[in-house]
């Protein structure tokens, strides 16, 4: 087959795109219930990873070198496709039924999956341009999804406003790249660094710091988070979940691909941008998140800060570094999605629960849901045997072998004071009296389903965490 048309490539996206083009025509001619259409979704989603792992290992190229279906594309996939699959789940809960009343909804976040794709697999700026503007198209959409109520409208509005600046800041980045070495293909870029001086060339520069900037939007580093908190507590609570993990991913697999593969290894030029960018990052979002007494708005400033955990382990840059950015985007996927669906649950239909004050008492109305939080808020702050644990552990220990000692101090400190606002939901839990009576029920085996796959994917990532950190090493090399 000719490698510039080999559909093998992009196969997981095309299942992906047809499904949700599926889903679209049954709802405009036979309107099926909603539980039809999450099962068809869930078939697109496990077909997409059959593909996925179908070419596992084969590193092919298409469409003249646009995109690539390489391991590392191919283990972010599964992370979206993770992501995806546990909040198609969590939608299906009462609480949020009483407004996803739309099938759409599932076909969005689809076509949102698909955007992720093709960020993690393109080998050119234009690919990766495309596909976030795929998946921010797709996530506008999906934060105003709440049609009624006029905070979710507001969040939708902000995010695309901000998010336009963004992409308006990206795409003047890749031209000036473009301008300064007469291709947006990553290896040809990669080859002009090589040959030529950047610091000579002030036009290459700015076109990188200008793509830091869109790409750090995505990801929400600090000082471009801005958007994070409102849209986060605006947006429904399994899109909310959705936007912190499978999002958050696809931003730095662009970053990863876009770092690794065109600086070649020009270290010097950029880690010290970084370096400030994960201080600012981390500590920002751990001392917004202590004054917050809102749980989803305290986890989106939490969301802050562990962008700036990820970013200590691509300063590193080494093998263990980028392997452990991975690891991390996976155990964080599980156990980000977790707590955002416990809140979710809790909702009732004409009220959100979401003040800390509200989870007063829960160990003792509804204990397995309050042992369920407590084990995503211990490895959202890093405590063992726990999943967040290991992967913080595999970041510092990269850093420290970069030579970046101080940057780990300050990580490890961050890393404390995140303990005050997560230990703060288990005491308000298990040592405080009820304020509220929880009569609502996980009635629905699919949300059982996602939770169940949450708790299970944060202890068994922080109890058996070797042989999928070695396997992420062995992929990264493909990068460095």
């Amino acid at each position: 087959m000719n490698a510039s048309f080999n559909l093998a490539v992009i196969a997981p996206a095309i299942v992906l795109a047809l499904t949700g083009f599926v889903i679209v025509a049954l709802d405009l001619f036979f309107r099926p219930r909603k539980s039809v259409i999450l099962g068809i979704a869930i078939v697109g989603l496990c077909v997409s990873l059959f593909y996925t792992l179908n070419i596992w290992g084969e590193n092919q190229f298409a469409f003249d070198g646009l995109v690539a279906a390489d391991n590392f594309a191919l283990v972010f996939n599964c992370i979206f496709l993770i992501a995806a699959g546990l909040c198609m789940l969590l939608a299906m809960n009462l609480y949020e039924s009483s407004y996803l009343l739309y099938t759409e909804f599932f076909a969005i976040m689809l076509f949102a999956t698909v955007g992720m794709m093709l960020m993690a697999a393109g080998t050119n700026l234009l690919t990766i341009f495309l596909g976030l503007e795929t998946l921010s198209i797709s996530l506008y959409v999906l934060a105003g999804f709440k049609r009624t109520e006029e905070r979710s409208l507001e969040s939708a509005f902000k995010y695309f406003l901000l998010g336009a600046f963004a992409s308006g800041f990206l795409l003047y980045g890749m031209a000036f790249v473009y301008g300064a070495t007469a291709s947006l293909d990553l290896a040809e870029i990669s080859s002009f660094v090589t040959n030529n001086s950047v610091i000579d060339n002030p036009l290459l520069i700015l076109g990188g710091l200008l793509i830091v900037v869109g790409l750090g939007f995505k990801v929400a580093v600090v000082p471009f988070h801005m958007w994070a908190p409102d849209v986060y507590q605006g947006a429904p609570t399994p899109i909310t979940a959705f936007m912190a993990t499978g999002s958050k991913a696809a931003g730095f697999a662009a970053l990863l691909r876009v770092l690794f593969s065109a600086t070649n290894g020009t270290v010097a030029d950029w880690v010290i941008i970084l370096w400030i960018l994960s201080v600012l990052t981390m500590s920002v979002g751990n001392i917004a998140a202590i004054v917050q007494s809102n749980i989803k708005r305290m986890l989106a400033y939490s969301s802050i800060a562990h962008a700036g955990y990820i970013l200590v382990g691509v300063v590193a840059w080494n093998e263990v570094g980028a392997a452990s950015v991975i690891f991390y985007l996976l155990a964080y996927t599980f156990m980000n999605v977790g707590a955002f669906g416990i809140i979710s649950i809790l909702g009732a239909k004409d009220k959100e629960y979401v003040e800390l004050d509200d989870f007063k008492g829960l160990g003792f109305q509804r204990p397995m849901i309050a042992v369920s939080m407590a084990v995503f808020m211990f490895s959202l702050a890093g405590l063992p045997p726990t999943a967040g644990f290991v992967g913080k552990f595999y970041l510092f220990t990269a850093a420290v072998k970069a030579g970046h000692i101080p940057l780990v101090i300050i990580a490890v400190i961050n890393s404390m004071v995140s303990l005050y606002y997560y230990l703060g939901v288990v005491v308000a839990m298990f040592m405080k009296e009820k304020e509220t009576d929880w009569g609502v029920k996980v009635s629905l085996p699919t949300v059982s389903v996602s939770l169940v796959l949450a708790v299970v994917g944060t202890l068994g990532l922080g109890l058996f965490p070797s042989n999928l950190m070695q396997q992420f090493q062995l992929l990264v090399n493909q990068i460095l």
